[in-house]
């Protein structure tokens, strides 16, 4: 298993080895002791999601209030997207940064998320499949949104589709953008990240 860490901190990449042969191929994305070695501590498990997308749909940016937080480690099983970490925590020397990982089937990656990260992802053909591992149960109280279509942060969705062609959810189209949120006070602050990190690592 190779990890690498993304230009926010907090986020990595992982990429299992692939073992292919005359059926096809198998790889473990997700492996608990590289994981809490690369990490600190160990993924802690709440919820396993699935979400179907067809060409040009968009999802998020999505964080959670820290306390209690959500990770995820993000993987795409069938199809293709650009999968986007957000760097939504107050006080961080990288506020406001993004990074970007394109993800599919055959290369079996993995993204990590850590809590207070914003995270988003652009499918790249029909019958793309995301499946995430999140360290918390969906909580919609806690649970909030930033404008993928953020002017401000420049994020590479045209690279990839026509800005007219792409799908979002009325939510993720009328999120405030970063700016919005940070002055309303409702992103996670990196010193709330911090303490949520040391205490899973103890």
């Amino acid at each position: 298993m190779q990890a690498r860490e993304l230009a926010v901190p907090g986020a990595w990449v992982f990429t299992p080895q692939s073992f292919p042969d005359s059926r096809g191929s198998f790889a473990a994305p997700f492996q608990e002791e590289p994981f809490r070695r690369v990490v600190g501590h160990p993924l802690m498990l709440g919820q396993a999601n699935t979400s179907m997308s067809r060409r040009g749909v968009l999802r998020g940016i999505h964080y959670a209030d820290v306390p209690p937080g959500q990770a995820k480690y993000i993987q795409c099983v069938s199809g293709s997207l650009i999968d986007v970490v957000v760097d939504t925590r107050v006080g961080s020397e990288t506020f406001g940064l993004w990074d970007a990982v394109r993800m599919d089937s055959r290369a079996m990656t993995a993204t990590y998320l850590g809590e207070g990260l914003g995270h988003a992802f652009l499918a790249l053909e029909d019958h793309t499949v995301a499946s995430y591992l999140c360290s918390t149960p969906y909580n919609p109280g806690a649970e909030h949104g930033v404008n993928p279509l953020d002017q401000d942060l420049k994020l590479p969705w045209e690279q990839y589709i026509d800005i007219a062609d792409l799908v979002l959810s009325d939510k993720d189209r009328h999120a405030p953008t970063l700016r919005e949120a940070h002055e309303a006070g409702v992103l996670p602050t990196l010193d709330a990240c911090r303490a949520k990190a040391e205490e899973l690592a103890s």
